[in-house]
Order: structure tokens, then C-alpha cells, then sequence
């Protein structure tokens, strides 16, 4: 493994992008909402950074994976917390990396079982833009493409880093 982005650098490039997205679209109390593990970290780096006081939401989407009647239940399922209603609410939907989209989709799922948001903005720190389903983030830290025997996992939570990983490690 080798260590492949600065971090500081893709979360400035988060803020920045919320920051004009939530000033374009004239949102000012938005919920953080981060789907477990690399989200959840992000949603908290992210919330200091733009002053949210607010408790983030976490989700775990296991259950609403469409691969689930193939791969079963992860061992290490835990409730998602949603310490807020999100009926007719600003979310700012977090995920570390994105690729097919399919994870995005059954986050989006699971949201909407606890309530209707007035919209949802999605941030991802890497986007390696392999979709499967029609599905964009709005703010991206960077994209990214690799080797089919590459993949892109981010450690933490303290301190965050981006590594790169190699088929077999």
C-alpha cells in the first residue's frame, strides 16, 4: 500500500465545493449525513470545517444493498443513527469513493424510509467514475482512474489518508 492523495487538499476542495453549492442553492442549516465508515469520518472532518453544529447522521446500508440476497449481511452491521428528521431538510450525503453508484442509491433509499429531504447533495472525496446507474456527485475532491488491480481505500479515522492498494493486500 502506498499512501496516493494528500488529504487536506481533497477536503479543501470538499468544503470549497459545498460552500458554493450551498450558497448557490440559498441552503443555509444543512444536515451532514455520512454512509459508514469512510463517510461517517468525512462528515465529521467535514462539519467542523463548515461550522455545522448539528449532529451528523450515519448510515449503514447494508440492508438496502441490491447485491444482498447474493453476498448476505456484512458480520458488522450496526444500526444507522439519524438523530434528526429529515422531512422536507437540506442533506449533504457523504461517501469516501464513488463508483458505480449503487451504494449512493441504497444510501438514498434508506433516507428516504426516514423521510422526504427538500434535496440531497452528494459529496464524495474520489470518484472513479465506473457507473453503473445514472447517479453524479455534486462535489468530487478528485477523480480518478486506475488499474483494473488497483483500488482506492480510505484509513482512519485519525489521522485520514487516502492509500492506494494493489490486488492482494
Amino acid at each position: 500500500m502506498t499512501a496516493l492523495l494528500e488529504i487536506d487538499e481533497l477536503l479543501d476542495a470538499l468544503e470549497s465545493g459545498l460552500r458554493r453549492i450551498l450558497s448557490e442553492r440559498g441552503v443555509e442549516s444543512p444536515l451532514l449525513v455520512g454512509i459508514r465508515t469512510g463517510g461517517v469520518w468525512l462528515a465529521d472532518a467535514l462539519g467542523k470545517r463548515l461550522g455545522i453544529e448539528q449532529p451528523y447522521g450515519e448510515l449503514d446500508i447494508s440492508f438496502y444493498r441490491d447485491d444482498f440476497s447474493r453476498i448476505g449481511l456484512n458480520p458488522r452491521v450496526t444500526p444507522s443513527s439519524l438523530p434528526f428528521d429529515t422531512e422536507g431538510r437540506d442533506i449533504i450525503l457523504i461517501d469516501d469513493v464513488i463508483m458505480s453508484g449503487r451504494t449512493i442509491r441504497a444510501a438514498m433509499n434508506e433516507i428516504f424510509d426516514y423521510g422526504r429531504p427538500a434535496s440531497i447533495i452528494l459529496a464524495t472525496l474520489i470518484d472513479m467514475g465506473a457507473r453503473e446507474l445514472p447517479i453524479q456527485p455534486d462535489v468530487v475532491g478528485r477523480a480518478l482512474t486506475l488499474e483494473a488491480h488497483q483500488r482506492v481505500k480510505l484509513r482512519g479515522p485519525e489521522p485520514l489518508r487516502i492509500e492506494l492498494q494493489e490486488s492482494g493486500q
